[in-house]
């Protein structure tokens, strides 16, 4: 593994920096005193950011779109532009340089004074199922530990296809669902605010490189087209769910907000901490099978901080533990013919370890309401309450150095109190 890139950018060469110059994540930025129409692309450098419309009007990087509000004109150019547009950007950056450029100090400015905003335009959002232990707990739960996996789980990743429009950029409040539920000694359901509000801690993958209607892709294949990777919270109303989802799945449980980080860390800033799959039970077939390592070392945190608290870390866990990696789910996708397009975001799904404290969900750490957690404040919790705050980090740690995400945040408000119209 690689050692740290040392650049001219002081706060770049911390060991606990999130943003070195190994990293170079991609985001959407704008000033203090700039519109959200003013919008354009940047990356981060230790505690800087860096302009890359200055940069790219200056003719110190390839023109991809970069005065855009999106990241996807880049993203769907490929390849070959992300790997001379992260070339260019080391050769400004490296402390190496023996003069560094004008614009490129003039690109600079720092992290705290701006805007951090969705940093791409999502096509299409799919949320999978792919950690073994969280579909194994909440199989559990519903089902016993005997029928805990459906019989295809061990053959697919089973995913659900969500809304693209409630995919929100980390800081937005979230405003509690309303739906139907229905409890055990109800005789008919009843509307009103979700009382299971529950978080999901997962890696959300970023297609890059679209494919065509009736095109298929191998798993290798698959990996190429992932631009790269944010933290995801797919927030989840576990009482609304639990009344809707038979036949056809999740809904409105789903629908209403998901969270991710303001940074898309790119595949290659990540080539570092790639690391196998767990051991099959079944050998995959042969559309979902890889060739080299297609899982990340990539270590994650949950913390929860009540509206009058400070934050308690509920929960440690790491990537590497997914049953299915993106790229499988990415070839999955698109094995019937289904055609993927840039900006297409794929949640891996609840990511969990072996025990309570490396859960990624409320209902897993809780067991279902029956056990709550107690936050370093005193307060329990067995699900997310109004007031409380939501906080998803993650990073891989190299030699002396971080790949960072930034964090993945969001804050619970009421629910808007309207009932449909009669």
């Amino acid at each position: 593994m690689s050692g740290l890139i040392r650049s001219w950018v002081a706060a770049a060469n911390d060991a606990s920096s999130f943003f070195p110059l190994n990293n170079l994540p991609f985001g959407v930025i704008s000033g203090p005193s700039e519109s959200a129409d003013q919008a354009r692309c940047a990356t981060a450098i230790g505690d800087q950011v860096v302009d890359l419309a200055s940069l790219q009007a200056a003719g110190l990087i390839p023109a991809y779109g970069f005065d855009e509000p999106a990241l996807n004109t880049f993203m769907g150019s490929g390849r070959e532009a992300w790997a001379e547009v992260r070339h260019a950007l080391t050769e400004l950056f490296v402390e190496s340089l023996s003069e560094p450029t004008d614009p490129a100090r003039a690109a600079l400015q720092p992290i705290d004074d701006v805007t951090l905003h969705l940093p791409f335009q999502v096509a299409e959002f799919t949320d999978f199922y792919a950690g073994r232990q969280h579909a194994f707990n909440v199989g559990s739960m519903f089902r016993g530990p005997e029928n805990a996996l459906p019989p295809n789980w061990l053959h697919i990743p089973i995913g659900y296809n969500g809304r693209a429009s409630t995919v929100v950029v980390s800081g937005t409040d979230i405003h509690r669902p309303l739906g139907q539920t229905k409890g055990p000694d109800d005789n008919v359901p009843s509307f009103g605010p979700c009382q299971r509000l529950d978080i999901e801690l997962e890696m959300g993958a970023v297609v890059g490189t679209p494919t065509k209607l009736g095109q298929t892709i191998s798993v290798d294949e698959a990996d190429e087209l992932i631009f790269g990777y944010v933290l995801l919270n797919d927030w989840s109303a576990r009482d609304i769910q639990t009344w809707e989802y038979q036949p056809l799945g999740p809904f409105q449980a789903k629908a209403f907000a998901t969270t991710i980080s303001p940074w898309v860390v790119s595949k290659a800033a990540l080539e570092p901490f790639r690391c196998s799959t767990p051991k099959r039970e079944w050998p995959l077939l042969p559309h979902l099978a890889d060739s080299v390592p297609m899982n990340y070392d990539i270590e994650l945190s949950i913390s929860m901080a009540p509206a009058a608290g400070n934050d308690s870390i509920i929960s440690n866990t790491n990537f590497s533990s997914m049953y299915y990696s993106s790229a499988q789910q990415l070839a999955h996708h698109a094995s019937s013919g289904c055609a993927m397009r840039t900006g297409d975001l794929l949640g891996s799904g609840t990511i969990s370890g072996a025990d309570r404290g490396t859960y990624g969900s409320l209902i897993e750490m809780s067991w279902g309401g029956d056990d709550p957690i107690t936050l370093d404040c005193g307060e329990t919790r067995t699900f997310v309450e109004d007031g409380d705050t939501i906080a998803l980090h993650g990073h891989a740690q190299g030699d002396g150095y971080r790949i960072g995400f930034g964090s993945c945040v969001g804050t619970i408000m009421p629910a808007h109190n309207q009932t449909p119209s009669s």
